[in-house]
């Protein structure tokens, strides 16, 4: 599997890069994770707008969801033969309502369906492409999950946005790359079942024996090398900062 960080912002998109979205690729088949604000901006850096094979939604708040409406004008008003498939799109319940409410003015109630193939995501596993999906529904205060994508023996967890969670660190057992979100400070925010902090993910990574750890969707106003630093007194992999742009062959 190759991973492309897209966007890896948390909240906002920053002055160097969008919101959350990663892009999973393997036997020519391209899955993105989350599509956050200005996210649809930098993925034309590293595949066409209509070479996406699904998407797949943790969660439906903005910075995570928010550019698929910009996505459906594309695949509603672009004439490219490659559009004319609805593209699979899995989220939690209500991602056909919730998008549709968002851009607005659609020029039908079901134009959102016309172009994209809607999927109710649930606790379980499922096939995307060549891929194998294990979803499991996390701490957030919306409907949210984390993913573990396995491909030919390899595997990525995603965590999505939570708090501690067993769920997640079921999901990320002996994983060969964690990526796990990071958007608290230790010590400093103290809000339950929202997000986890520098030393959560680490310690999440640590309990799960995962391989390598990735720490994202750190917000503008957090400074991210302290998340770092928390992390590494707990978890004794190789770590780093995710940043747009970054690859990594799993």
């Amino acid at each position: 599997m190759k991973l492309t960080v897209v966007g890896c912002s948390g909240s906002i998109p920053s002055v160097d890069s969008p919101c959350s979205s990663y892009l999973v690729e393997a036997d020519g088949f391209r899955l993105l994770l989350d599509m956050g604000n200005g996210a649809l901006g930098e993925l034309q850096r590293h595949i066409g707008l209509n070479e996406l094979d699904a998407v797949v939604l943790s969660h439906l708040h903005a910075d995570h969801c928010i550019d698929m409406c910009a996505y459906f004008v594309v695949r509603y008003y672009n004439a490219d033969p490659l559009t004319t498939t609805p593209l699979p799109v899995y989220g939690p319940d209500g991602t056909e309502e919730r998008l549709t409410a968002a851009h607005g003015d659609t020029p039908t109630r079901s134009a959102m369906a016309e172009v994209f193939d809607f999927h109710t995501l649930k606790p379980g596993s499922f096939r995307i492409g060549p891929f194998t999906l294990h979803a499991e529904q996390v701490r957030h205060p919306v409907e949210a999950y984390g993913f573990r994508v396995e491909h030919e023996g390899r595997s990525l967890t995603y965590s999505g946005d939570t708090g501690p969670s067993a769920a997640l660190d079921q999901l990320a057992a002996d994983s060969d790359l964690f990526l796990c979100e990071a958007a608290f400070t230790d010590g400093k925010e103290e809000i339950p079942d929202l997000h986890l902090n520098g030393r959560e993910a680490g310690e999440s990574a640590q309990r799960a024996s995962a391989r390598r750890l990735v720490l994202t969707h750190i917000p503008p106003w957090t400074d991210p090398q302290l998340n770092l630093t928390a992390a590494r007194e707990v978890y004794q992999g190789p770590l780093e900062l995710a940043h747009t742009g970054a690859v990594y062959e799993i």
